[in-house]
């Protein structure tokens, strides 16, 4: 069975040990700290960044092509992980998914140049607060947010296209605070859907451990991502910017 095959209502399907005794919760949980672990080598990797001034060495020799290179190198890995999980070696989709942590963490420290720390401080507190809650709901409710997945997609491409825009047309400015609202809707929402989508994983690859153990780094990575893109709009929303 294939990603696209599965869908969350799989979580409705009764609970039992798989033939390598591992429980669905013991499954979520490895798909949380393999997330858990992603974010404290980008937040690691951020602060020393920081602290050894990596960012205005980035910012002062390359100017903006530094960071674009970083984003398209993040992009590249996501898609190599996402569309080759199923002939990857599980050795190296964790390997992958680190990598990308660790390039966003190069990415990450030059937040500090921009926002005050106390803010950064907050937002990452809001964004663990509404990003654990939302987690819960998604798998403990009987609620099917597969049922709004186009919607949080059409949602997802609105702002984007929102952000490239923005950067071409200063005027857009205005909405910004608008458009940061929505993209905390949208990936809180996001955090529920992909946490119910551990539940599909899980009872789709079932007698397939190795596909089981790479679905649940793909997992991670969704997880990461819903909360990466949280922090950055609460961030931008709350955040106090440097004079």
């Amino acid at each position: 069975m294939n990603e696209n095959e599965m869908t969350p209502q799989a979580q409705f399907e009764p609970q039992f040990v798989e033939r390598t005794g591992e429980t669905l919760s013991r499954y979520t949980a490895r798909a949380f700290l393999w997330m858990a672990m992603g974010l404290l080598l980008t937040f690691a990797i951020s602060v020393l960044g920081y602290y050894f001034y990596l960012p205005l060495y980035l910012i002062a020799y390359t100017g903006t092509t530094g960071l674009v290179v970083l984003t398209v190198l993040e992009l590249i890995v996501v898609i190599v992980l996402s569309a080759k999980l199923h002939s990857l070696p599980i050795g190296a989709a964790r390997a992958l998914f680190l990598v990308y942590a660790a390039l966003n963490g190069v990415v990450f420290s030059t937040y500090f140049l921009i926002f005050d720390v106390v803010s950064m401080v907050l937002a990452f507190a809001a964004a663990g607060l509404y990003f654990g809650v939302m987690a819960a709901v998604g798998y403990f409710t009987k609620v099917d947010f597969s049922r709004i997945r186009n919607l949080l997609f059409g949602a997802l491409i609105f702002l984007v296209v929102f952000g490239l825009l923005s950067m071409l047309i200063p005027g857009l400015a205005m909405f910004d605070r608008i458009v940061c609202m929505v993209g905390i809707v949208v990936f809180m929402l996001y955090t529920a859907y992909d946490t119910q989508k551990i539940k599909a994983y899980y009872y789709g690859f079932q007698g397939d451990d190795a596909m089981l153990a790479k679905a649940s780094i793909i997992s991670a990575l969704q997880l990461y991502l819903d909360f990466i893109n949280l922090f950055l709009y609460l961030l931008r929303f709350l955040g106090k910017r440097k004079n």
